[in-house]
């Protein structure tokens, strides 16, 4: 038997290794089948060009629990170890000076991402056993290992009589990890970390029933058998070629990753690159809501078909979190820091393809058909609109597909909307106006008034839309949007198609005045202007620039604008052509002309959503008392 040091350049390395990685303690497992399943296919490697003259077969990796034991085995019939091949991989921690791991590592605590970093994935294994064993026979024509160490650098080497090529890995669990010892918590790690290795993974067996034999009764029981247990799928769809996959074995594979997801996905990115970087995936669209806070963390990042982690921040763009699916790339390492991420060039340049890629994906689906493009829009559009805010290359190519629609259902691209409100949505200025609706119910009653005067309204009820229309304004010419309960629809006539109003100047200065001594609430600016007769006598809308600062701060860009909590304003628009304004005017007893005024405003303040509370239920009683 020969004994000897572990050659690192700390005596300490195993409590440093227990102490800082312990808030990741899980990973030894995902780490020890990791190097079990390179040591497979290196295997397989060698034997396709000649060098391992060994049959490959049909390797698989078992795992063990040995209950009683206190032991966990993981065992491969991969390449397996030469005696030597023992000392210079595992009797040597190659890792970039004690220094800088000391120095990085002794205040990190749970982001300390060094396992694979610093090529320490063999020894994640002393973070739950307070003994390793190495039983390994190597396909080279060379007598079998048995390694050991207790924890401490010191190790003891000596031949096995182990006769199957392969290795086999044997954790003695220390008395704090005794739950690595429970199947259902290995089967939760296989599952978690390991459910697409692409080599088949064996843990325990299960009872298969069988067909009954032929000529067996009704009541007869149908024979079974025990089989190993399977616990991974090694040939996932996104290591499949696009065009050997069907729509079907999409969304198969959809449900296998999220058994829980009921609906089927709305369509789906296949990604697939070599140059520059090494990159394979499927990113599906599922059906989404308007609420930005629920929907992350649903894509699963792999490497190499191992489970990193489905925190994809700084891997994927932002706005892209809110789809699910897998990413796989070698150039990614297992164990990051955000901050590393953030850093990383191959990083960038994954983050800039996935963009392309989806907003090609959504350019030819719009393009190839727009009808059903069309249907699934209000199911998309937060992603879209969202990457349009962020992402300043997805904005420029969003003008392919990115639908505006209207409260009638039509749907127009940005250019199409321009081309058909051109002649009749122009300010003064000759400025196109787009008038939109963000609630078609609340705002019922504007929505009609501004199409009874043949405006297009569009129906923008996303989130972050105000923020969406700012860019929108400053990034296209000669182009602004109102809210349709808003700036007065009035304001899109131009001067010499305005209407002409009954009053005189003296009579609207004496309206104002009435008016004035009735409405003392500062909240509301009097404006009097000429409409139709047949227009609402009050009508309430609120300031565009104003109400846009305060959605944009509720949906968190109100800092940047250092607005701070802006006041209620509004503007309260009197029709001096409306035949109770007249009365309004011309009534001669103060009771009655303050009657007339809070009942239009209440009603103007009710259409507008305003009236609530004490107020509406005075207005309730004063409605009553008037019928009567």
């Amino acid at each position: 038997m020969a004994t000897g040091k572990i050659n690192v350049s700390v005596d300490n390395i195993f409590p440093l290794i227990k102490k800082f990685l312990y808030s990741d303690h899980e990973i030894f497992l995902r780490e020890l089948i990791s190097n079990a399943t390179d040591a497979t296919l290196k295997l397989k490697h060698l034997s396709s060009i000649g060098e391992a003259k060994v049959e490959y077969g049909n390797p698989l990796i078992e795992i063990k629990v040995d209950k009683e034991g206190k032991k966990l085995h993981i065992i491969d019939q991969g390449l397996g170890m030469t005696e030597e091949e023992i000392k210079k991989y595992i009797n040597e921690v190659a890792f970039s000076g004690a220094e800088e791991f000391l120095d990085k590592y002794k205040d990190a605590g749970k982001d300390a991402g060094i396992i694979g970093h610093f090529g320490l994935g063999f020894y994640s294994a002393f973070m739950v056993a307070d003994k390793v064993e190495i039983i390994t026979k190597s396909f080279k024509d060379e007598p079998a290992v048995h390694w050991s160490c207790d924890g401490s650098p010191e190790f003891s080497i000596e031949k096995s009589e182990k006769e199957d090529r392969g290795t086999e890995i044997v954790l003695h669990i220390a008395d704090d990890s005794t739950e690595f010892l429970e199947e259902g918590r290995i089967t939760e790690l296989l599952t978690k970390y390991n459910k697409f290795m692409p080599i088949p993974i064996k843990f325990g067996t299960k009872t298969e029933t069988l067909p009954k034999p032929e000529g067996a009764k009704e009541e007869d029981p149908a024979p079974t058998q025990e089989v190993d247990n399977i616990i991974n799928n090694p040939t996932p769809a996104w290591t499949k070629q696009p065009a050997d996959l069907k729509d079907e074995d999409y969304n198969s594979f959809y449900r296998e990753l999220y058994p829980m997801q009921f609906e089927e996905p709305l369509f789906h990115i296949h990604l697939n690159v070599d140059y520059p970087f090494n990159l394979t995936g499927i990113l599906y669209f599922p059906k989404l809501t308007n609420d930005l806070s629920v929907q992350r963390d649903k894509i699963q990042l792999y490497q190499n078909q191992v489970f990193v982690t489905d925190n994809v921040e700084g891997i994927v763009p932002e706005f892209l979190t809110m789809l699910r699916g897998v990413i796989d790339s070698p150039d990614i390492p297992l164990n990051v820091s955000r901050s590393y991420l953030q850093a990383d060039g191959a990083v960038k340049k994954i983050s800039s393809y996935i963009t392309r890629k989806v907003a090609d994906k959504l350019s030819s689906l719009f393009k190839n058909n727009r009808e059903e493009f069309e249907s699934k829009w209000n199911d998309i559009k937060i992603v879209i609109e969202y990457g349009m805010l962020s992402e300043e290359k997805f904005f420029e190519k969003a003008d392919k597909f990115a639908l505006f629609p209207t409260v009638d259902g039509k749907f127009y691209t940005f250019d199409e909307m321009k081309e058909a409100l051109k002649d009749k949505q122009t300010d003064k200025d000759d400025k196109l106006v787009v008038l939109y609706a963000s609630d078609k119910e609340a705002q019922h009653s504007y929505i009609e008034a501004a199409k009874n005067k043949g405006y297009e309204v569009l129906l923008m009820d996303s989130p972050i839309i105000s923020h969406l229309m700012q860019k929108l304004e400053t990034s296209k010419e000669n182009i602004s949007f109102a809210r349709v309960d808003a700036d007065h629809l009035d304001n899109l006539i131009k001067k010499d198609e305005a209407q002409i109003s009954k009053l005189s100047d003296e009579e609207k200065e004496s309206l104002k005045t009435k008016l004035e001594e009735v409405i003392t609430d500062k909240g509301y600016t009097i404006q009097l202007e000429a409409m139709d007769s047949d227009s609402a006598p009050f009508i309430i809308t609120e300031p565009e620039f104003m109400r846009r600062m305060k959605e944009m701060q509720q949906s968190g860009g109100g800092g940047m604008f250092g607005m701070g909590n802006m006041p209620e304003m509004y503007n309260l628009i009197v029709n001096t052509n409306n035949e109770l304004v007249g009365e309004i005017l011309n009534t001669k007893t103060a009771k009655k002309r303050e009657r007339l005024i809070n009942q239009s405003l209440d009603l103007a303040r009710l259409s507008k959503g305003l009236l609530k509370g004490e107020e509406l239920t005075n207005f309730i009683k004063r409605s009553y008392d008037m019928v009567k």
